[in-house]
């Protein structure tokens, strides 16, 4: 006997979409997690964009799960009372070789199921957004805006409702497969006591920590982790937009976007900086580099206009210089370990994608 059906490592966004998605099945599910607080690291630190998925490469992982779970995620914020808004993102070319990229994003973004997107042409632009520099953009009447802790209390009431807990201030500092089947895992808590609770089924979702706990598993051969942090700085006074704005994609990642809050106050960024660690406070001196992007679509922004305000560490599984991963969700066909469900590098879009993600943890370690 174990001493619980199903344990999920990892309280963000996708851990409590799976601890829910499992509890509805009716197991019993317990969510163990390193902090004292849900969602601290990678799902609190983002710019809490409902993304349409646009830019994933046809038949990934990200593209399936973004598109598929925008939709849930509408709905699911409806039916449970979470802040959102579905404000839509203006996909910005300033020149006229970027008003060629706007065709081939259209026809990535159809080729993912995105359907919706339409071309504005400058004069559009200037009187929907007068302060915007512009030769065009592509209008995405579907992405939005959400408020990521208001979801996550949500899914933790909804796992709750059906039985299940979320554990805090419980590190686990390895696990080891049971030879009777399933899993010992071995945590320790903040005032220093430690002991193991066995498991049938183990979902790791442990963001950054998942390839370093599932090491210690045979045959996960988990990929290496790398840590890119990303800063936002926060706009002093209001912005002259109206809806998400994003330059159109360069080499290397999606280039510095405005976006509002709930509350319509703008942030720019992120940017990409490779870290070893963990640290968050943000360097004001990253902003000096932020102007000139924004001026190239806002050319008004005044000097001094931007402040320093939080950043996040994206749980990478390459390296600088890599060709960008698709997610990494291992089940029993990977690894041979029955009841075991790995993710590994869910960075963007992991928020939009959760309650999709979720549904695809539930159907690799089948039905109860």
């Amino acid at each position: 006997m174990h001493d619980i059906e199903t344990i999920v490592i990892g309280a963000g966004a996708v851990g409590l979409a799976c601890a829910r998605a499992l509890a509805l099945t009716g197991r019993e599910v317990m969510v163990l997690e390193q902090h004292d607080l849900i969602g601290s690291e990678t799902s609190a630190r983002n710019s809490e964009v409902i993304h349409a998925g646009i830019y994933y490469p046809q038949g990934s992982l990200k593209a399936q799960l973004c598109v598929q779970g925008k939709k849930q995620l509408y709905a699911f914020c409806q039916e449970n009372g979470v802040g959102h808004e579905q404000i839509g993102k203006l996909i910005v070319a300033t020149n006229d070789r970027q008003l060629e990229e706007l065709d081939t994003i259209k026809a990535k973004a159809a080729a993912n199921g995105v359907t919706d997107l339409e071309f504005v042409s400058r004069d559009a632009l200037r009187r929907k957004e007068p302060a915007l520099n512009a030769a065009g953009a592509l209008w995405s009447p579907s992405t939005g805006i959400l408020d990521s802790h208001g979801f996550m209390l949500a899914l933790q009431g909804s796992l709750e409702a059906h039985g299940g807990q979320v554990v805090l201030n419980t590190k686990v500092d390895h696990i080891e497969p049971l030879q009777a089947g399933g899993f010992g895992v071995h945590v320790s808590t903040e005032d220093g006591e430690a002991y193991a609770i066995t498991c049938k089924e183990l979902i790791l979702s442990a963001g950054h920590m998942a390839p370093a706990l599932a090491a210690g598993l045979d045959g996960t051969h988990p990929p290496k982790a790398f840590l890119a942090k990303g800063s936002y700085f926060k706009l002093q006074g209001r912005a002259p937009f109206s809806k998400l704005i994003y330059p159109v994609p360069e080499p290397g990642g999606l280039g510095v976007h405005l976006t509002l809050d709930l509350q319509h106050q703008a942030r720019f960024g992120p940017d990409v900086e490779w870290v070893e660690d963990f640290h968050y406070p943000v360097d004001a001196a990253r902003g000096d580099k932020f102007y000139a992007a924004i001026r190239s679509y806002w050319p008004d922004l005044a000097d001094g206009a931007l402040v320093p305000d939080y950043s996040g560490i994206r749980p990478k599984i390459v390296g600088p210089g890599e060709p960008a991963a698709d997610f990494r969700i291992d089940g029993p066909a990977a690894h041979g370990q029955a009841g075991l469900v790995a993710l590994y590098g869910i960075e963007s879009p992991g928020l939009t994608s959760a309650l999709a993600i979720a549904d695809c943890v539930v159907g690799l370690v089948g039905a109860d």
